[in-house]
């Protein structure tokens, strides 16, 4: 060990302090999934208390490596607290040279690229420690290769104490519940759970909560992981907790109200800045009969660090207070038992085709890998043979008949096997927000006993964080366009062919456009969802404010962020609300099916609205010669909206032309019955 130090005038107090910097030796990291710790024992620091004024500084790494995003790296202090440096970082890319870590950096280790050099804020603040600990003692650079393949090697490490430290979070109270989660110095890891306490603070509706408060909504042992996929390289990290009792064992609990069950999800929501996409579609898809998760906001902190907003989300579970079907178990192998309950999910394969699930009969419409089904309920461990050859066998001969060229046929074809009802209202809401996911990733499917309906059902919906819009790949951010079509060179993962199979029935493709027309006028119109939007975005005004405070991340590109990035929060629930309207309305043109029950099938080009003067200069009028506007849309030329209004306008009025350039303008305007799109000139 090297130890030296640099003075420096510290101004602020007018007075000598000094930056202590010790080094710290290296070696090779395991291959093999072995964490491996190297110490670093610091001594002759003469504050032995850390504080806001005086602690860690920077800690500084030297690392030779082929894949950095294999390493998770943190560090461990002489009391046992871990701090994630940084944890899958970097992709493919090699090597940490003097990249320093320090809570001052403008710049996020999660959003650099690799080599890896220069100044970076770490995953979690090294302030954590600044409150009383000595920092003499031993301190530890913990690191675990994740994958086989690329070696590596420590080649030095460093920390730095002085008095320019990174500063705690100021929190007081907040009108969200708060959430406190104490690890007892463990680090949270992708898995196994890991034991801690938490604490939520919840004084009712309308009534602030206190950090200080020592009335605990809920109070007891939780076992906590990382969770999530993609999501896991962001810095601020989505949760899943089990509630245990002091043995360990998962107990049944409410929380924030909820129906009482052990499993939850505390979702960061980091990539969706509106903390909406996900809470809109499970609201949605609840308003439309089904179930979808409970979800409720909340300010959370880890071992006194403020992590921000989040979402606390039931997971997805066979209960009679979330998935409500059969119970089944090992023994349930007779011809009645074993027809259900069973929950699958179309998703990443996570094994070799019948170890965590079974492949599609048939491939996708589009190139790519054949869709892989997963077992949910029962899991891959606890299904039996029986079951699985069972549910199996049942996925194959929907697909069989609804591939077959009599597919319609009402008594030998696909509608003896699935609720189409489900499987109507699953693809609204995909394409309602266009989800780039939607039908091939994170896709549920539940089957019933043969007592109780004995039919695959769509839903519930889930993981919606990266739609209505908010994906910059594969169309995810146009308006136009199906989901269901999907065809991305860029994954391998497709939607498979039911979707599309199914709108060629000319009798589902006509209750598609029934059940969209219904839900139109009611929770899918524009000012319904508008008004759920702004709601829950004045609910959210003071957290996010202090949320983006931690993670300034606002205007600024996050995966898979589409551009232009708002800059505010109130730009990014204006941009979602506009992309809705927008895509509403090319829905409303492109819906397929008739439904002659009602006359909004008419929607179309409609020369009952009149739009003058044309060319305009200041102003335009439009004119109803039947039902009132009841919503406007203004686009120029390249699709950029750029007025819209919703309400009851009368016959005949204005709308002003301020600070628009001259050129050609389309005019979307929608009555009770009637979608009209008008075109005209501004001079």
């Amino acid at each position: 060990m090297e130890k030296y130090v640099l003075p420096f005038l510290l101004c602020l107090i007018f007075q000598t302090s000094f930056a202590q910097t010790f080094i710290g030796g290296g070696g090779p990291i395991p291959d093999n999934q072995t964490a491996i710790v190297f110490p670093l024992t610091v001594t002759g620091v003469p504050q032995t208390a850390m504080s806001n004024t005086f602690g860690i500084e920077s800690v500084c790494l030297n690392i030779t490596h082929g894949y950095v995003g294999d390493l998770n790296i943190l560090l461990i202090a002489p009391d046992n607290t871990y701090i994630e440096l940084t944890t899958g970082n970097g992709g493919g890319g090699q090597n940490y040279t003097n990249t320093c870590l320090t809570d001052l950096s403008p710049n996020y280790i999660s959003s650099g690229n690799a080599p890896f050099t220069g100044s970076f804020r770490p995953e979690s603040p090294l302030y954590v420690v600044n409150n009383g600990l000595n920092p003499n003692g031993t301190w530890q650079l913990y690191i675990i290769d994740t994958y086989p393949q690329d070696a590596g090697i420590v080649n030095s490490w460093s920390i730095t104490f002085g008095a320019n430290t990174g500063q705690p979070f100021p929190f007081t109270s907040s009108n969200l519940p708060i959430i406190k989660i104490n690890t007892m110095g463990q680090a949270i890891e992708d898995e196994p759970k890991i034991l801690a306490n938490m604490q939520i603070i919840d004084n009712g509706a309308g009534i602030r909560n206190y950090i200080t408060d020592t009335i605990y909504a809920y109070e007891g042992n939780i076992g906590v992981e990382v969770r999530g996929s993609s999501s896991q390289m962001f810095p601020k990290k989505s949760l899943g907790f089990e509630t245990w009792d002091s043995l360990g064992n998962e107990i049944d609990t409410s929380i924030l109200g909820f129906p009482k069950e052990s499993d939850w999800i505390l979702n960061a929501n980091y990539t969706d800045k509106s903390f909406l996409r996900n809470v809109t579609s499970y609201h949605l898809f609840n308003q439309m009969g089904h179930y979808a998760s409970r979800t409720k906001y909340a300010e959370v902190f880890i071992n006194n660090v403020y992590v921000g907003v989040y979402i606390l989300m039931e997971k997805i579970k066979r209960d009679n207070n979330r998935v409500d079907i059969s119970k089944l178990t090992p023994l349930d192998t007779s011809a009645v038992d074993i027809t259900g309950g069973y929950i699958l999910k179309v998703d990443k394969a996570t094994g070799s085709s019948g170890a965590g699930g079974f492949s599609s009969a048939f491939p996708p419409v589009n190139n790519g890998d054949i869709p892989f089904i997963l077992y949910d309920y029962p899991d891959e461990v606890e299904i039996t043979t029986e079951q699985s050859n069972y549910i199996q066998a049942f996925v194959d001969s929907f697909e069989q008949a609804l591939h077959a060229p009599q597919f319609t046929d009402p008594i030998n074809g696909y509608y003896k096997y699935i609720n189409d009802s489900t499987f109507i209202d699953f693809f609204l809401i995909n394409e309602l927000s266009k989800n780039v996911d939607g039908y091939r990733i994170s896709s549920y499917l539940y089957k019933e006993k043969i007592t109780k309906g004995n039919r695959l059902c769509a839903g519930p919906v889930w993981d919606y964080d990266i739609a209505f819009g908010n994906a910059d790949y594969c169309g995810g951010q146009n308006q136009t366009g199906w989901s269901y079509t999907y065809n991305c060179s860029t994954s391998g993962f497709q939607v498979p062919f039911w979707w599309a199979r199914l709108l060629n029935d000319p009798i589902y493709r006509n209750k598609v456009k029934c059940r969209y027309t219904q839900l139109r006028n009611t929770i899918f119109s524009t000012t319904y969802i508008n008004s759920y939007i702004d709601s829950i975005a004045l609910y959210l005004q003071e957290g996010q404010d202090r949320n983006f405070q931690q993670w300034p991340i606002l205007g600024t590109y996050v995966w898979p962020n589409p551009s232009p990035i708002p800059t505010t929060y109130a730009g990014e629930i204006t941009k979602l609300k506009n992309w809705i309207s927008t895509r509403l309305f090319w829905l409303d043109l492109n819906m397929p099916g008739t439904c002659s029950t009602t006359g909004l099938e008419a929607i179309s080009n409609n020369t009952s609205i009149q739009v003058y003067p044309n060319p305009a200069k200041s102003f335009i009028t439009i004119k109803s010669d039947s039902d009132p506007i009841e919503e406007y849309l203004l686009y120029n030329i390249n699709g950029q909206l750029i007025d819209n209004g919703i309400g009851n306008f009368n016959d005949e009025f204005t709308i002003p032309l301020t600070n628009i350039s001259s050129g050609i303008y389309f005019l979307h305007t929608r009555t009770h019955s009637q979608l009209s799109v008008s075109r005209f000139v501004v001079e």
